[in-house]
């Protein structure tokens, strides 16, 4: 089956892509949509311009679709660009990194209905710590981009995940009922390498702006 996988660069739905692989799917696209609002209901929205990087390291057509990032009004704009996917590269499916979400989920199964496509899920409810260390293990490097809730500051901006960051979380998931893999927006992130990759991405620059509990990285990449 030809897939198209809605990506934004993070961990979630980099891995998605990589289990998909994994399972003999064939991805013909990512499909990043690029929000003018930060704070997007349904989309990531540090550095998302990089995943055109990402897409050239892992050799797949990439559709980027904007959107002023109006609540429910995004969602024309995402299944535009899913649309175009359709048209361009004849896919039957999508994927997306949704884990918990019921929000995010719903909006995209209801867009994947109505265009008969098949909707391809592979973290959905998976145990989020589980989710960080199989990250680990499958030689991701993820770095936190943004960070949007107490007890998060601008300190963890630029932060890889880890050994040490995951046993961190955990301690914050028991003391403030976070949810460690940032699903409920927390945090957002970035990755610079991983087995779909030809070569690791590098940060060379970074440009941060926020205050409080609230922050975000935009990174300038080799």
């Amino acid at each position: 089956m030809k897939v198209g996988v809605l990506f934004s660069g993070g961990k979630d739905s980099t891995y998605s892509a990589w289990l998909t692989k994994k399972l003999g799917y064939g991805i013909s696209c990512l499909i990043t949509i690029i929000s003018k609002n930060e704070e997007s209901f349904m989309f990531h929205t540090p550095s998302i311009s990089k995943t055109e990087k990402q897409a050239k390291e892992m050799g797949i057509p990439l559709i980027i679709k904007e959107t002023k990032g109006i609540k429910e009004k995004e969602l024309i704009d995402l299944e535009d660009a899913i649309k175009e996917a359709i048209k361009k590269y004849k896919i039957e499916g999508i994927v997306t990194g949704a884990i918990e979400s019921v929000y995010q989920a719903s909006r995209i199964q209801k867009i994947c209905n109505k265009l008969n496509l098949e909707c391809f899920n592979p973290l959905w409810q998976k145990d989020q710590i589980e989710l960080l260390e199989e990250l680990l293990k499958e030689k991701f490097k993820v770095i936190i981009t943004g960070v949007f809730s107490y007890p998060f500051n601008a300190s963890w901006l630029g932060r890889e995940i880890d050994k040490k960051f995951i046993e961190e979380v955990k301690e914050l998931k028991e003391k403030y009922k976070i949810n460690p893999a940032g699903e409920g927006g927390e945090f957002e992130t970035f990755v610079l390498e991983c087995p779909l990759f030809k070569r690791p991405l590098k940060v060379i620059g970074a440009k941060f702006s926020g205050e409080k509990n609230s922050w975000r990285m935009d990174l300038d990449i080799r």
